[in-house]
């Protein structure tokens, strides 16, 4: 995420994942750092970033 435009459209998907188990998500910018707390699973939360067309460094679930 490099832009207002790529931290928006990722805001928006996480946004619309919440109605399957999104409970909350921070998106910052000037990290480039995505939090997503929720029961959605990991694979689902990154499928629908990765729609967006932004890049997935790396992930990390917390139990």
């Amino acid at each position: 995420m490099t832009c207002s435009g790529c931290s928006g459209a990722v805001t928006r998907v996480l946004e619309k994942a919440k109605a399957d188990g999104v409970s909350s998500y921070i998106v910052n910018l000037e990290t480039q750092e995505v939090i997503v707390k929720g029961t959605l699973p990991y694979d689902d939360v990154l499928a629908r970033i990765k729609k967006t067309g932004k890049e997935v460094r790396s992930g990390v679930v917390l139990v």
